[in-house]
């Protein structure tokens, strides 16, 4: 059965994206630690990071590296933070955030009910960041 993360993929769900590539997607979190919260998702199914092959791996922190810069800069952050928790969906995934304190690494203090005015603001934040970063490339209308 695939994973929630692969149905957001294939569009099956709906999904607020901010990068695509033939490897890597990052789509907004429905549960969002800080407004910005986005995840990074090889394409491929693969549930522990560990099993990743290494250069998909290096891939998605990679990309996780621009998220971080964008999200850092769009909602003016001291720091973006970055984690693999891995406990919530079986399919890989990278938690990159604007970060404002140490609080912000607390996965159980998402927002379950973010408005989607909120996400929408966000998604919207990021990806015009993005481009002005120079990676309008990967970012999706």
């Amino acid at each position: 059965m695939a994973s929630v993360f692969s149905m957001i993929i294939a569009g099956d769900l709906p999904g607020r994206f901010v990068w695509e590539d033939d490897e890597v997607v990052a789509f907004l979190t429905i549960n969002p630690i800080t407004q910005g919260h986005t995840l990074v998702v090889p394409r491929a199914e693969i549930d522990q990071w560990q099993d990743l092959d290494g250069e998909v791996l290096t891939k998605c922190t990679k990309v996780a590296q621009i998220i971080g810069q964008a999200v850092r800069k769009g909602f003016d952050a001291p720091r973006a933070g970055l984690l693999i928790a891995g406990l919530e969906v079986p399919h890989l995934h990278l938690h990159v955030f604007p970060a404002f304190s140490l609080g912000d690494f607390n996965i159980s203090g998402a927002d379950p009910n973010p408005s989607p005015e909120s996400l929408d603001e966000a998604q919207a934040t990021i990806k015009a960041t993005l481009r002005e970063l120079g990676h309008g490339a990967n970012v999706p209308d």
